[in-house]
């Protein structure tokens, strides 16, 4: 069923919106295992685990954390541990201690009722879906949407829509989210739909091995394409931007030249690392801001002699015009390669038609 949004149109407040970058992100979910209240009266409903392995003699000394890393490596490692130190994931019907030693042959049990992670509202929602499975869930997140709620952003997001959509991901740290694009960037995301699958996508995207490329219109003559390797940390004075500093992460996008219209070009970039705003920060590095940015891009610059159309094209453009168009990652259940790619939203496809018919003029 299709539901009307509104999408809110308050500041770019996607750099508090999640962690400041994907391995970052995937750190906390490691860690962050109960977010919100625990809703006791969802229990009935809640998902169940039940699972059991034996240990082999050759864990023979290892502990019992590292052992159920082993043996049940679809969980991370810091919420197997918190099982074993609440009792749900017992050994030979017992609770231990994570770092007891094992001497081999011993019955771990694992019995786990999830509960809710969070206290997120759900809202009605018409949601871009690309794919779906009992796994994943891929989704074509338009501009303008906040991903996760947070200051000034409570309601309205992606994840208020998703949870509408399937009110198991409540029971998942983030709604399932393993990473993240602004507010004012549209495109690709993948949602995991299951603790399993949430553990097997971040941990690819902690090794780099999802495929992320990105549509964007910049400002100015890019005659060749390349890679920017330039750490990247918050600005030292204007604390909701990010800026190439020494001592920052180390952060690299590939970037190629697919057209150019004289006075601007369109490229794809490839994300190596997350780093928030991480395509906008390096672009401007480099002498070429997106265009629409307005946080990395400088004051709007319009083409000398350029036509009515082109310039209330530009003028209109309100957000930075990078576009998450194609996104490739390993199923979670399958180990299947899988690739998704989405079209440019209108806004992106009349700016760029109207650079092309620019050059046509000319």
């Amino acid at each position: 069923m299709a539901h009307t949004q509104n999408l809110q149109q308050t500041p770019d407040s996607s750099i508090n919106e999640l962690p400041e970058d994907d391995n970052a992100l995937f750190a906390d979910l490691q860690e962050d295992l109960f977010e919100g209240d625990l809703a006791s009266n969802q229990a009935a409903s809640a998902t169940r685990i039940s699972q059991q392995a034996v240990v082999p003699d050759e864990m023979l000394g290892l502990r019992f954390d590292q052992v159920a890393a082993s043996l049940f490596s679809e969980f991370s490692r810091e919420r197997l541990k918190s099982w074993l130190q609440d009792g749900q994931l017992t050994v030979n019907g017992q609770s231990v201690k994570p770092k007891t030693r094992c001497l081999g042959g011993e019955v771990l049990n694992l019995e786990v009722t999830l509960q809710e992670q969070n206290t997120t509202e759900p809202e009605p929602m018409a949601l871009d879906i690309v794919y779906e499975d009992e796994h994943i869930l891929v989704v074509n997140k338009p501009a303008g949407l906040v991903v996760h709620p947070g200051a000034g952003n409570w309601s309205g997001t992606l994840v208020n829509g998703l949870l509408y959509h399937d009110a198991k991901l409540k029971e998942l740290p983030r709604a399932g989210l393993v990473h993240r694009i602004d507010k004012d960037t549209s495109g690709l995301l993948v949602v995991a739909k299951n603790l399993a699958a949430q553990h097997h996508l971040s941990k690819q995207l902690a090794d780099k091995s999802v495929y992320r490329i990105y549509d964007a219109v910049v400002v100015g003559h890019v005659i060749a394409g390349g890679t920017v390797d330039q750490p990247i940390k918050r600005h030292p004075v204007e604390r909701t931007r990010m800026s190439v500093q020494p001592g920052g992460r180390a952060s690299v996008t590939h970037y190629r030249v697919l057209e150019r219209f004289g006075t601007h070009t369109l490229v794809q970039a490839q994300l190596e690392t997350g780093r928030t705003h991480q395509i906008r920060v390096h672009l401007s590095h480099i002498g070429f801001p997106l265009v629409g940015d307005p946080m990395y891009g400088s004051r709007r610059r319009l083409p000398q002699g350029a036509s009515q159309n082109l310039i209330k094209t530009l003028q209109n453009f309100k957000r930075q015009a990078l576009h998450a168009r194609k996104l490739g990652l390993v199923h979670p259940h399958t180990d299947k390669q899988m690739q998704f790619e989405a079209p440019w939203p209108d806004d992106f496809s009349q700016l760029v038609q109207a650079l092309r018919d620019e050059g046509h003029q000319a």
